[in-house]
């Protein structure tokens, strides 16, 4: 087998000669090569991770230089569970990126630069989980930020998309200015950039400066993450790309904020109490808020954007949960905590990449991803409604799918964390685990809206032309994530047995790997959905024989008498969560649009809310107006008259050569001064 630095190396190599190949291919086979490219990239990162779990760590050096030093790569097991996600993620997420691209073949230098970012993307994400050097995590960061920053723009002719890439662009630079200023603040006290010196200079501080020191690298990668309040991009720039890039936004580039959390935490190895009350209040937050926000959403794409944040949330959650436990000195505290939110990274890439797979399935076949207009899509793209059904019941932790599982461990934790006499410790986990039900109930609300919205009822938009574009080839890795989903619900101890290893860079205690590996509750559980799907099975198959003599008439619903048009009684999106909006309001930013004509059959009637979000308002919309009422106040300088411009240059020349003859004749009165006896 080759070394992990043969199989590095040879994924850049590979990389960089694809991209240059891109100059001279035809657009059919530029795509196929791109995606086979991410293929044999992923299929080699997936060796070079067995190969870590195998030897438990792998170091190497590069020369580096006077400025950056030596280069350390060290590849961990947390940088091999990443790094299986990774590869998992992308080489399906491109598979069916490769049919999702065929209608833009027409477009080449747009085709160009996109599969170039993807594959950048990529190498600075791999990158990433291996460095152990500032400088140089810091320019992987950057490659990583700017290549999916155009990867986002990829339908740039549209202005909503550029905005959104910019936004994004910008919200990702201010996280860059927090990670320059905690490593900066560790090379003032270590004198190198390389890691393995924080752990030993770290543990010397006040635990002030620590927390101090977490919190900044907490913003730093929380942006990236999704966290509250630095969420905002999120919404914005998931339904501006395309819908594979949107899928692995949400389910592998926000997932490098964890990472690098989970990297800094072991680094610290310090203050473990307060950081963990810190992660885990705002993990609750941004979890019950990301799903608040999400069920009123009427764009599919943004509603799962939410989804997204609801999940950060989640994991959050987990691993302060874990972070408290080794504070406390709790080591099954910890496993749960920290096992829980590895586990949930693996599950969220894996079901909410399945459900903005099929948002582009549902794209492709309508043009449009407003809930509202939709209806009646299982008939057009059964394939996908059935996809997309599965992966609504694994976000919202239901069993017998893997969503349950890695919030079941977090639950456990929770439960676990009762025994102790600690009376802060106990009020914190009950607002918690309310937290946790909360985020779950109303998970199961806004899939239920968005299921029977888009795939049941009837078409409701009669303007829209469906289209059947539902194939077995084209969804097969759907399909893959799918079973992949079913499989960790119904047999979790294909997971567990290798994450007890990944948990146990936090802590080695035995028993607690042992309860992690053993909790017997969640295999029966497991046993018993696969009962229930085989059962299920079995019924339809019954069903299906004893059916299939018989003559099927099908006939449009009763609708009670009424003979205008069925469209209209249905429920909508909106009327599906009036209630639910009803009580929500006054925590949620929502604007209604009211036009009820006086006539007494009206032909029109109008009634439509749209939901903001207060923190983008308050952090983000209210200083840019400001920022914009105050440039204003200098707009006479852009005043169009080329004369003034003329006149700017000369006072500029003016003023540059000048400038040295008054600090030279400054300088001489100075040293005057200087010189007098006074």
């Amino acid at each position: 087998m080759l070394p992990l630095k043969t199989i590095l190396e040879s994924l850049n190599i590979l990389i960089l000669t694809t991209i240059i190949s891109f100059f001279f291919l035809k657009p059919r086979i530029k795509l196929l090569v791109g995606c086979l490219s991410i293929c044999i990239a992923s299929l080699l990162t997936m060796v070079g991770a067995i190969q870590i779990f195998n030897a438990g760590t792998i170091e190497y050096f590069y020369p580096g230089s006077l400025l950056s030093g030596a280069i350390r790569i060290k590849a961990d097991l947390l940088s091999a569970w990443f790094l299986a996600i990774l590869a998992f993620s992308f080489a399906i997420g491109m598979w069916y990126g490769y049919h999702y691209l065929k209608q833009y073949l027409d477009n080449t230098t747009r085709l160009n630069i996109h599969l170039s970012a993807v594959l950048l993307s990529y190498a600075s994400l791999i990158d990433i989980c291996v460095i152990q050097n500032s400088l140089l995590f810091l320019v992987a960061w950057e490659i990583m930020a700017l290549s999916t920053f155009l990867t986002v723009i990829f339908d740039s002719h549209k202005n909503q998309v550029l905005k959104a890439g910019i936004y994004y662009l910008i919200i990702s630079h201010i996280g860059v200015l927090f990670l320059i200023l905690g490593f900066i603040w560790l090379f003032s006290q270590t004198g190198t950039f390389d890691w393995v010196a924080i752990p030993m200079h770290v543990a010397q501080w006040p635990a002030y400066q620590i927390v101090i020191l977490f919190i900044i690298f907490f913003v730093g990668f929380g942006i990236k993450a999704g966290f509250f309040p630095f969420h905002t991009w999120l919404p914005h720039a998931h339904p501006a790309a395309p819908a594979h890039i949107s899928g692995l936004m949400s389910g592998v580039i926000i997932k490098i904020g964890i990472y690098g959390i989970l990297r800094i935490l072991l680094l610290i190895n310090n203050q473990y109490t307060s950081i963990g009350y810190i992660i885990i209040v705002i993990s609750a937050i941004t979890g019950v808020y990301g799903v608040m926000l999400a069920i009123i959403q009427h764009n599919l794409k943004k509603l799962l954007a939410y989804h997204s944040i609801e999940n950060i949330g989640i994991i959050g959650i987990g691993i302060g949960l874990g972070s408290i436990g080794l504070g406390i000195n709790q080591p099954v505290l910890a496993y749960l905590g920290m096992g829980g939110a590895l586990l949930h990274v693996w599950n969220h890439a894996l079901f909410k990449s399945l459900l903005f797979y099929v948002s582009g399935n549902v794209y492709q076949s309508t043009h449009t991803v407003n809930v509202e207009r939709l209806g009646g899509l299982i008939r057009t793209i059964p394939q996908s409604a059935w996809l997309f059904l599965i992966a609504s019941i694994a976000i919202s932790g239901l069993p017998p799918f893997n969503g349950f599982i890695s919030e079941f461990l977090i639950y456990s934790g929770l439960f676990h964390g009762f025994t102790k006499d600690i009376y802060t410790l106990m009020f914190l986990l009950l607002f918690i685990i309310i937290s946790l039900v909360v985020i779950g109930g109303l998970a199961v609300i806004c899939f239920t809206k968005a299921f029977g919205i888009i795939f049941l009822g009837t078409p409701r938009d009669s303007k829209i032309q469906y289209q059947s574009n539902d194939s077995w080839y084209k969804n097969f890795p759907l399909i893959i994530i799918a079973l992949s989903i079913v499989a960790i619900g119904i047999l979790p101890s294909i997971v567990l047995i290798p994450l007890s290893r990944v948990v146990s860079l936090f802590t080695s205690d035995l028993e607690a790997v042992q309860y992690l590996t053993l909790t017997t509750p969640i295999q029966q559980v497991g046993w018993i959905a696969g009962l229930l799907i085989l059962s299920i099975l079995a019924m339809w198959l019954v069903k299906k024989l004893t059916q299939q003599q018989q003559n099927v008439r099908q006939h449009v619903t009763w609708g009670c008498g009424y003979t205008g048009n069925m469209q209209k009684m249905q429920y909508t999106a909106s009327s599906f969560v009036r209630t639910y909006r009803k009580l929500a309001e006054p925590i949620l930013l929502v604007h209604k649009k009211k036009e009820y004509p006086k006539e007494i059959y009206p032909k029109k009637i109008i009634h439509q809310t749209h939901a903001d979000d207060h923190v983008e308002h308050l952090l983000v919309n209210k200083p840019t107006q400001a920022i914009r009422k105050l440039l204003n106040y200098f707009a006479f300088i852009q005043n169009g008259n080329i004369q003034l411009y003329i006149l700017y240059g000369f006072v500029f020349l003016i003023v540059v050569i000048l400038f040295p003859v008054i600090v030279t004749q400054l300088k001489v009165v100075l040293s005057y001064l200087n010189s007098i006896t006074w």
